[in-house]
C-alpha cells in the first residue's frame, strides 16, 4: 500500500452540510464528499484490492467505489483532514485479516470435575426419594 499513491488517487468534492446552522449552512460548502475507485487504484496490489473488496463489500457502490462523507466541523479544510483520516483507518481496518482460531481441547481435568459433579447431584436426589420397602 502506497500511501502517498493512494491520496494522489483520492477525489474531494465540497458540498453544502444539511441540518442545523441558519444562514451559514446556505452559504457555505463545509460537508466534504471523499470518494476513491478501488479497481482503478495504482497504489493497491491486486490482492489488496480484492481483499478490500471483501471486507469492505457493505460500504462500496455497485462499481466498487467508496465513499465517505464529513460535515462534523464548520470548516472545509478540517472535514477534509477528518475524512482522510477516516479513509486510512478504514483501509487498515479492510486490509487486515483475522488471525485464525485454534481449536483447543477440553482439559481432562475439567470433564473428571464434571462427572463427578453430576454423580454427586445424583446422589443428593437419590437420597431425597422415599425408601423402599420391598
Amino acid at each position: 500500500m502506497n500511501r502517498e499513491q493512494l491520496i494522489t488517487e483520492l477525489t474531494f468534492k465540497a458540498v453544502r452540510s444539511s441540518g442545523a446552522g441558519g444562514q451559514n449552512v446556505n452559504k457555505v460548502s463545509s460537508k466534504v464528499v471523499l470518494t476513491f475507485d478501488i479497481p482503478k487504484s495504482q497504489g493497491l496490489s491486486e490482492e489488496e484490492k480484492k481483499l478490500l473488496v471483501t471486507n469492505l463489500n457493505s460500504r462500496l457502490t455497485s462499481e466498487n467505489v467508496l465513499i465517505l462523507n464529513c460535515d462534523e466541523d464548520r470548516s472545509q479544510l478540517k472535514n477534509k483532514e477528518i475524512v482522510t483520516k477516516r479513509f486510512f483507518e478504514l483501509l487498515k481496518k479492510g486490509l487486515s485479516t483475522p488471525k485464525e482460531r485454534k481449536a483447543t481441547k477440553i482439559p481432562k481435568a475439567a470433564i473428571r470435575k464434571r462427572i463427578k459433579d453430576k454423580k454427586n447431584l445424583g446422589e443428593i436426589k437419590k437420597s431425597r426419594r422415599k425408601p423402599d420397602l420391598d
